[in-house]
């Protein structure tokens, strides 16, 4: 994410062992209520064009990469990496910058990580804000890999065929395993396949592939699948479960056609929330691209 006219400062934060997180404060420094971002994956980082959710004369932003992300340090790091630090990381950030309280945006993963906070500190929280959103447990997980069996066959035959005949039987497990803990040879094939299938499935379209294999480079993937492996280190169904405890409100917009954090969960905790609003729209997983003046004006009316 670069530097604009916008930016009230960039800061590198210690927030322990070992990591040093980048964070940018963006937009209106006077705000009444500043917003956090949280950006997906896990192992991805704050983009340029996530500015577009917001209006930097309205909204103060607060950016930032999550452990082992973007421009944090040290780039790739699994180790102390768990959504328990992640979520204490979020208050770290606020309190770096002076902020009492604000409210939470994510999607995708980390819109997990925002329902997560709400659930376990919802001290400094105003309201949240979500969308695509996703539970963390194995049956969501494991769930998108067997619709990329229906809806992306050419895909899955890709994966099938990058797969040893003996293992063809459960290749997914084959290379989640192999992507984590393999040779460097290893490690590197199976995360780029792992990386191409959710590509697909994500975006309804296999044009976004991950790039050339010769460039590839696997650590960002790696933090996301060593989540996945693990239900984003949290009990199965604990979102779930712990959902109707946040007490602030909650604003979910959630693509009818997403099939990597399909409608039916957003939908479910759009009841158990006791003070939530579910906008269903006409798109995919990428909804928070396609519906970006949705969340300006839930910003907007929150600020």
């Amino acid at each position: 994410m670069n530097r604009d006219e916008f930016t009230n400062q960039e800061a590198m934060i210690s927030v322990g062992d070992g990591y040093e997180l980048w964070a940018m404060d963006w937009g209106l420094k006077d705000a009444k209520t500043p917003i956090i971002y949280l950006h997906g994956g896990p192992g991805s980082c704050s983009k340029d064009w996530k500015k577009q959710l917001f209006n930097p004369a309205v909204h103060r932003v607060i950016f930032f990469d999550q452990r082992g992300c973007g421009k944090s340090t040290p780039y790739g790091s699994r180790e102390n990496n768990n959504t328990q630090k992640l979520a204490e990381d979020v208050t770290k950030v606020a309190k770096y910058f002076g902020i009492e309280k604000f409210i939470l945006h994510g999607y995708s993963w980390g819109s997990c990580l925002g329902l997560y906070y709400a659930i376990n500190s919802p001290e400094m929280l105003e309201a949240l804000v979500i969308g695509g959103v996703f539970s963390g447990s194995r049956n969501e997980i494991f769930g998108m890999y067997d619709m990329a069996k229906v809806f992306y066959p050419d895909l899955w035959d890709r994966v099938v065929a990058d797969t040893p005949a003996e293992n063809r039987g459960n290749p997914i497990e084959y290379h989640l395993d192999k992507s984590l803990n393999g040779t460097t040879d290893e490690q590197k094939k199976s995360t780029y396949v792992m990386d191409y299938l959710e590509s697909g499935v994500a975006k309804l379209d296999d044009r976004d592939a991950p790039g050339l294999y010769d460039e590839y480079e696997p650590a960002n993937m790696q933090i996301e699948l060593s989540y996945l492996v693990t239900n984003c280190f949290m009990p199965e169904d604990y979102i779930l479960e712990n959902v109707s405890k946040i007490s602030v409100p909650t604003y979910i917009v959630q693509g009818r056609y997403d099939l990597v954090c399909t409608p039916d969960f957003a939908y479910k905790i759009s009841k158990l929330i006791p003070e939530c609003k579910l906008y269903l729209t006409i798109s995919n997983h990428f909804s928070e691209h396609e519906n970006t003046n949705m969340f300006r004006s839930i910003f907007d009316s929150l600020v």
